[in-house]
């Protein structure tokens, strides 16, 4: 670590949070210029939607979303719409700040009329998205999956998907949404964040219960009911490659005018956090993509009211640092010298 900054030229740079290093002329870096703007919940949202009305099809895992202030006349007069077409749709709507993380500020609603437009959506932009009321349910809980995503390069784009990942799991079993439960956070929003802080949170010492546990013990379980679990797979390699390209466009604008072709710079890579949602019919759908997903692999546990120790986590030691290891392996600058 440099805590005051690099001394020598390496093979690889980590950097914490973004890529902002202008003396970087050689190796390579974990961060893409521009990626940190281009995962905002805004600017993600622009990217699907465009693809989304070229090739409707193709980009249906990713909820009908506006963006406010800016569509809010749209998002009411679309609403008003819909429910005149189908007076039985009785929907819900999830509103999240544009850069909000860990579940901060999140709300839910059931008609445009309660968001709350007051100051801070001008100041604070945001995205209402329809709510998907139909999860797929494990022991009668709502959970989502963090998938860890390695983008190698953008030409030709590479990208690689971790075999293994996290699922993220409420802590109050699941009903849908009415008025009287609309702000039961615990019951609807998956974010381990807010969850941690439910006294129904479980740490768990094995990866196959508590609160968070992997991905592929998700996955033994619908198999072991008869669920199609290499269509599910196929189906979230093909969501991330989808929501990928629809990012590339920018993401090289940015990667042009930090490092020009022809000048000397050095080459990125970066693992995004990609959280994914499957309905009861096993549909994966896009929740959103992190671009500086925690690698921690331990947990904060209360001891005594406001003393907390780390406790190590075999769940995430189990999936972060094959992703890690793995990572490194394939951007080896070795690799070309053997």
């Amino acid at each position: 670590q440099f805590p005051f900054g690099r001394r020598l030229p390496c093979d690889i740079y980590w950097h914490g949070v973004s890529f902002h290093d202008n003396d970087i002329f050689s190796g390579q870096v974990n961060k893409f210029p521009g990626m940190t703007e281009m995962v905002r919940k805004i600017t993600l949202s622009r990217a699907v939607r465009t693809m989304q009305d070229l090739f409707p099809l193709e980009y249906n895992f990713y909820p009908r979303s506006w963006i406010l202030p800016e569509e809010f006349p749209l998002f009411v007069d679309e609403v008003r719409m819909m429910k005149d077409s189908d007076p039985s749709w009785k929907p819900t709507f999830i509103v999240k700040p544009d850069g909000g993380c860990q579940g901060d500020g999140i709300y839910l609603i059931k008609d445009p009329s309660d968001i709350r437009l007051v100051g801070s959506i001008q100041s604070r932009p945001a995205v209402v998205q329809e709510y998907i009321c139909k999860p797929l349910l494990v022991d009668k809980l709502k959970f989502d999956i963090r998938l860890y995503v390695l983008l190698k390069s953008l030409e030709p784009l590479e990208i690689y998907i971790a075999k293994d990942g996290l699922s993220r799991f409420c802590t109050e079993p699941y009903q849908e949404p009415t008025l009287k439960n609309l702000h039961q956070v615990f019951m609807h929003l998956t974010n381990y964040s807010l969850n941690i802080h439910s006294g129904n949170f479980i740490h768990s010492d094995n990866v196959n219960t508590g609160s968070k546990r992997t991905f592929s013990s998700i996955l033994c379980r619908l198999s072991s009911r008869g669920a199609d679990v290499k269509k599910l797979w196929s189906d979230i390699i093909s969501l991330v490659i989808k929501t990928i390209i629809a990012m590339t466009p920018e993401l090289k604008v940015y990667y042009q005018s930090d490092i020009p072709a022809g000048k000397p710079g050095p080459t990125c890579f970066q693992i995004l956090g990609f959280d994914i949602l499957l309905m009861k019919n096993l549909k994966p759908m896009l929740l959103e993509v992190n671009a500086n997903p925690s690698m921690r692999i331990e947990h904060e546990q209360e001891l005594s009211p406001g003393v907390f120790e780390n406790v190590p986590s075999p769940v995430d030691e189990e999936v972060k640092v094959a992703v890690i290891r793995d990572t490194l392996r394939l951007v080896d600058p070795q690799k070309k010298k053997r």
